[in-house]
């Protein structure tokens, strides 16, 4: 009910109350930093795949610890890539302490798990290193949709923010130069965040298997959980329950299966679309046979 409570105050308050009470809060968070828990899962992508939609199902779940505080609904602080500079105990201020999880055990039997969502995960290739050397033991969720439809969508996110001024085909053509050269300075500046790399990146942010690969590199396939997208929308409780299942969570029954940040779009390009197609007829084939299955994409 508290919780519930500060959600309404937070949203009718002004925008300078939110930013002081938000800073307060941080600021508490991180001198409280040593007695919270680091994330035991992240879902960590694919953008424009699911991941969202699967954050707010697992985070209902009874034993689902949400991201501190609570009241802002967090899935993510974006700590690995937009603000690594914040440092670890920043990081670890977004989660709840071991006292709360240890009150919640002691009243259901079961110790919550903390987590969080980020779609940008997956792509960086810095990430994975850092995300082990904090939690060499975390899991990783890991959804996937059909790499041309993902493009598309992708493609009219970042035009409805505001970003993307082209038509999706001069956006597929200026991808290359509109982030030349970002990977390098992304390996020399630890701290780079880079933009064009995550915003424009519509044609190469589909080709799957080498993300996946550098995080198995680390954590091992065992501890990550790959799934489609389309498996997850075909049946939302079968997707949460699969991931509750790979997360050593009780099966929990959703409330209501909504699905967050649907994006509607005109239709594509039926050259553009069929050019994307053959292009990923390769890269889906050699992901198939390196997860040994098959996601129904054209391979």
């Amino acid at each position: 009910m508290a919780d519930g409570l500060a959600g309404r105050l937070k949203d009718v308050s002004p925008r300078w109350v939110k930013d002081l009470a938000n800073t307060g809060t941080r600021a508490y968070a991180v001198r409280t930093a040593s007695r919270r828990h680091l994330p035991d899962f992240m879902i960590v992508g694919t953008k424009r795949g699911g991941t969202t939609s699967m954050w707010n199902y697992l985070v209902r779940h009874p034993h689902v610890m949400p991201m501190y505080p609570p009241s802002r609904g967090l899935k993510s602080p974006w700590y690995f890539y937009a603000n690594y500079a914040e440092g670890d105990d920043w990081y670890r201020s977004h989660f709840a302490t071991e006292a709360e999880l240890d009150r919640a055990e002691a009243r259901t039997g079961v110790r919550p798990l903390t987590g969080e969502a980020c779609p940008y995960y997956l792509y960086d290739p810095r990430i994975p290193g850092r995300v082990h050397a904090m939690m060499p033991e975390l899991k990783a969720v890991i959804l996937l949709r059909d790499p041309v439809k993902r493009a598309y969508s992708h493609f009219w996110e970042r035009t409805g923010e505001g970003d993307e001024t082209l038509t999706f085909e001069e956006a597929l053509a200026a991808e290359p130069a509109r982030t030349a050269g970002e990977l390098d300075r992304m390996e020399a500046d630890p701290y780079y965040y880079g933009r064009a790399h995550d915003y424009f990146s519509y044609r190469d942010r589909g080709v799957y298997l080498p993300q996946l690969q550098r995080w198995a590199a680390l954590f091992g396939r065992e501890r990550m959980l790959v799934m489609s997208a389309e498996e997850m929308y075909a049946d939302e409780q079968r997707g949460l329950d699969k991931v509750c299942a790979f997360l050593g969570l009780p099966a929990h029954p959703m409330r209501a299966a909504r699905r967050h940040n649907h994006l509607p779009a005109p239709p594509m390009n039926s050259t553009t679309r069929e050019e994307l197609t053959e292009f990923y007829r390769p890269h889906n084939r050699a992901l198939f046979s390196w997860l040994g299955e098959d996601y129904g994409w054209p391979a």
